[in-house]
């Protein structure tokens, strides 16, 4: 499972039949101190209602199909999970 924010929304008029009725959020996977972690935001499936502005969790590959109601949908990833608190002490003294 990774963290990220999501940043906009995707609207696809046309797309796999399988994909039909569900939310496409765009997320830019972050680290634990909350920044960026690679320079382009990836395209997630919505499994759990997030929305733009929120920090959530998510999975990448295979796995991410599985969170989804059709598991034969081409999806690469999903959020599973909105955070409402993120602390750590990592890397602190």
């Amino acid at each position: 499972m990774e963290i990220g924010i999501v940043v906009g929304t995707v609207t696809a008029t046309r797309k796999d039949e399988s994909l039909v009725g569900a939310k496409m959020l765009v997320t830019q996977p972050i680290g634990i101190d909350e920044q960026p972690v690679q320079s382009q935001p990836i395209i997630t499936v919505d499994t759990v209602g997030a929305g733009v502005g929120e920090k959530v969790i998510f999975v990448k590959g295979s796995i991410a199909s599985r969170a989804c109601d059709n598991y034969s949908a081409p999806v690469d990833a999903a959020i599973v999970g909105i955070i409402d608190i993120l602390e750590c002490d990592y890397g602190k003294g």
